[in-house]
């Protein structure tokens, strides 16, 4: 699979994950808006439909510019295309286990090809990444070897679950472990993870619901909805005559309000393309 097909599929995979479709359209709408909000210029839904037609409908390669596979991967959590070529680790569908394979240099060479054959076999664990400060300090050969031979220690111990960011700092010379965020609070679009002893004045913060946490953001694209895509699916909120969508059903966190579900009536009243 090449590396463009790759990240096209987990692309949408993650949109599915993210916007808890199942329909090409659908997810493609979610990543539209998505993208709308975080990067500019931002990629349309038919540009992802096509791209998803042409990787993985009909096995074909297209020509993606630089600047959009930058995107792409920024969106999964790498710096670029580069970084996700490099580091990306695919989970292992057929067994309870991940197989990690590290590449390096831009001919693809994989570290078993350089130095020697370092397989890591993580049971009961279905993603595993290179840890940030390795990526962005810039390891070299030697020294993802060694790390391998510490993680691959730790494996073979059952002691993976347990390495935390404490360990971690310890062993490269960090002095102040990060303290876990139990809390979130609502930026007006998702939740957001912070510390629960934050104390900034009219920060309104919850316990940490790790679902919402995740899948309920309100819907700042309302013109990507549709019937279709959207009745039944996703849910609204009414207040001093302004309507908002959202993901999941709840309440809305702006107003306390009680979300509904959207019905067709609703979707074609407000949102979708209005008529000037």
């Amino acid at each position: 699979m090449s590396k463009r097909k790759l990240l096209i599929d987990e692309v949408f995979k993650q949109g599915k994950r993210e916007s808890g479709k199942d329909a090409k359209s659908g997810i493609a709408a979610y990543l539209w808006s998505y993208f709308d909000d975080h990067f500019s210029p931002s990629i349309s839904d038919k540009t992802f439909i096509r791209y998803y037609d042409a990787f993985i409908r009909d096995n074909k390669e297209i020509n993606i510019d630089s600047d959009t596979l930058n995107k792409l991967s920024q969106y999964l959590g790498y710096n670029d295309f580069s970084d996700f070529t490099r580091t990306f680790v695919k989970a292992d569908d057929d067994a309870n286990k991940t197989t990690v394979k590290i590449s390096v240099d831009q001919d693809e060479e994989s570290l078993t090809e350089k130095l020697t054959n370092i397989i890591v076999n993580i049971t009961n664990e279905q993603n595993f990444k290179m840890p940030e400060f390795m990526k962005q300090n810039g390891f070299g050969i030697v020294e993802l070897a060694f790390v391998a031979v510490l993680l691959t220690g730790s494996f073979v111990s059952g002691n993976y679950k347990k390495i935390g960011i404490e360990k971690t700092l310890g062993l490269f010379g960090g002095t102040e472990p990060a303290k876990e965020k139990k809390c979130m609070y609502w930026d007006k679009i998702k939740y957001r993870l912070i510390d629960c002893e934050d104390d900034r004045p009219n920060l309104e913060m919850k316990r940490v619901d790790p679902y919402r946490l995740k899948y309920f953001k309100k819907i700042t694209r309302k013109d990507t909805l549709t019937v279709e895509n959207a009745a039944g699916k996703t849910w609204y909120s009414k207040y001093n005559g302004v309507v908002e969508f959202f993901t999941l059903d709840g309440e809305d966190p702006d107003n306390g309000r009680e979300l509904r579900s959207s019905t067709a009536h609703i979707i074609e009243k407000y949102a979708g393309i209005q008529d000037e």
